[in-house]
């Protein structure tokens, strides 16, 4: 039987979740959360209900034990959520905008009755403008979201119709903060920082747009004309962001009707060779990305966890494990994810969210038994709305998390799904952005252009040695350990590897790092992306269990594991031979 398990912030969910301002690198004055209980009706139609008979409690979607509601409707459903609401006097400055952070997959939206906006796309955020529909005192907002797995069309990530395994319950509805914003005349449209290790170009896109930028440095402000939409801004003794010392630049932007907060980092990112391998190179050094798989589920919000909260936890703990990257697999956070990422020091590798068709023969067997043969995937995964909409979600992507310097690198395909003409989707990435590392084929097919040598072992025998890419094992590991308390599923478990105890978990971990990983180091290994964070429903691999509440391994072996992990990269790095080269 199913478990329902709490994490420690789902224990006290305040009646309005999620206040905190989604959009934290670009933040306004005006906010006004519209979080918190709506009226919820499903219907088969697209007539809106007549009678409203449920509450839900945004952010969370339906399927989730935080929403109230606790159950998947039919695919193809309609979803419809009604809200009522007064602006705060004074609110209104000149045009009065919604947000929805992210709703799975297709919504429509009316205000007072007048259709405002649609979206389609479960992973990106979506604004509509409500001026003309509102009126004085009292309005309407409703909303109707369909999903329907049936397609697989639109990117739907890990969310199948029956769950297990390693296929999760599947999301719908809203699932990010809604919110209203008031914005000025002339006001700022949008922000997107070019950035190095000497300097940030903060671009607003538009021309006509003058004005100053206000910068906190080490040394004391710095204040720089914004002329023709762009300013430059080039401080002295430059502080460069990294995972030991993730210092940001907070900044101001005033223009004469509006004003916008944000912070940019100065990082580079390059590849080099060192030690007669290529590397992956942070502010001119070479770097270990020593990391672990993040699903980003949760066990009572599924999608969204109880608070942003628990984002810090997980962050926190990694890094008390001596983990400095994230490898968010096939899914999109709320900006506030990114944003403790940038502030806490944590490097994250961002995941594309797959679509297409899934078959564990073509997909995950063939490849497993023959991935050293190259294999073109001109003539995969066919389907022209499929192959379209794979793209604009890429897109999205990038464009939506351009600005946030924790992310290192985009990982384009993972292990053939949805796979098609990898060389073109490397090229349009890198048009979008060419300063970050592109995983194109993360995990095998590798056959098209990438900066990376992706590779992912969970059985058989590890033969890693670097040759013309940066190699890095971006999925392995997956030792399982059963918290009995702390399990979705008691009946049934998946992963990699089974132990008893705690104990036997971390030898497990200690031989897996010491036999496999630190000789593979010493060969021009990389980084390395452990599988997983945490348990996630039927998979009991993680190193925190689902609901948060149990640490399985031991801290300080892990900092110890850390520790000779980085030794041995950089003795690889000067050519001497790593005391872990043979280790048996």
């Amino acid at each position: 039987m199913l478990q329902t398990l709490l994490t420690p912030a789902g224990e006290h969910l305040p009646e309005t979740p999620w206040t905190c301002y989604p959009r934290p690198q670009f933040r306004r004055e005006s906010y006004h959360n519209l979080n918190g209980r709506w009226d919820f009706a499903v219907t088969d139609g697209d007539t809106p209900p007549e009678a409203f008979p449920r509450e839900i409690l945004v952010p969370f979607c339906p399927e989730s034990t935080l929403s109230g509601i606790g159950t998947h409707f039919a695919e193809g459903a309609s979803l419809w959520y009604r809200r009522r609401f007064t602006l705060p006097e004074g609110f209104v400055k000149d045009r009065v905008v919604l947000h929805i952070g992210a709703a799975d997959q297709l919504l429509d939206a009316w205000c007072n009755g007048v259709p405002v906006g649609s979206h389609a796309g479960g992973y990106e955020a979506m604004t509509f403008d409500l001026t003309d529909a509102l009126r004085p005192g009292e309005n309407e907002l409703l909303c109707r979201v369909r999903d329907d797995l049936r397609s697989t069309v639109l990117p739907y990530g890990k969310q199948v119709q029956q769950r297990g395994g390693m296929w999760y319950t599947p999301v719908s509805g809203i699932w990010q903060t809604v919110w209203l914003e008031s914005l000025p005349p002339h006001a700022v449209a949008g922000l997107t920082i070019h950035a190095d290790d000497t300097r940030a170009i903060l671009d607003t896109g538009d021309a006509t747009q003058q004005g100053t930028v206000t910068v906190q440095t080490p040394r004391g402000p710095l204040t720089v004309p914004l002329q023709g939409g762009k300013a430059t801004v080039q401080p002295q003794a430059p502080r460069l962001w990294s995972p030991d010392d993730p210092y940001l630049y907070e900044f101001v932007l005033e223009t004469p009707t509006d004003r916008v907060e944000s912070y940019f980092a100065l990082r580079r990112l390059s590849i080099e060779r060192a030690g007669d391998h290529p590397r992956l190179c942070l502010n001119g050094k070479p770097f270990f990305f020593h990391g672990v798989l993040d699903q980003g589920y949760y066990s009572d919000g599924l999608f969204t966890p109880a608070g942003p909260e628990e984002y810090e936890r997980d962050i926190r703990t990694m890094k008390a494990l001596g983990f400095n990257t994230l490898r968010k697999h096939i899914k999109v956070e709320p900006e506030v994810y990114y944003t403790l990422c940038d502030r806490l020091g944590m490097v994250v590798f961002q995941d594309m969210v797959n679509n297409g068709d899934y078959a564990y023969w073509r997909d995950t067997v063939w490849p497993t038994l023959r991935f050293q043969r190259r294999r073109s995937d001109a003539r995969m995964h066919r389907d022209p709305a499929a192959r379209q909409a794979f793209l604009a979600g890429m897109e999205a992507t990038v464009r939506g998390l351009y600005n946030h310097p924790c992310i290192c690198y985009w990982t384009i395909f993972n292990e053939g799904w949805g796979q098609f003409e990898s060389s073109a989707a490397y090229a349009k990435l890198k048009a979008l952005d060419d300063s970050r590392f592109v995983d194109t084929t993360s995990g095998w097919f590798r056959g098209g252009d990438t900066d990376i040598d992706s590779r992912h072992i969970y059985y058989g025998p590890w033969t890693l040695r670097a040759g013309e890419k940066p190699l890095v094992l971006s999925e392995f590991g997956g030792c399982c350990l059963a918290v009995e308390g702390h399990r979705f599923n008691p009946d049934k478990s998946y992963g990699y590897s089974t132990s008893r105890t705690p104990q036997e978990l971390q030898q497990a971990l200690d031989r897996l790092y010491t036999q496999k990983v630190l000789p593979a180091v010493a060969k021009g290994l990389c980084g390395a992306i452990y599988t997983q964070l945490s348990d996630v429903e039927d998979e009991i691999n993680g190193l925190l269990t689902y609901d948060r509440r149990v640490l399985k391994p031991d801290t300080a072996a892990m900092q110890a594991l850390a520790g000779r992990l980085q030794t041995a990269f950089a003795a690889s790095c000067t050519g001497k031979e790593s005391p872990y080269a043979h280790a048996k």
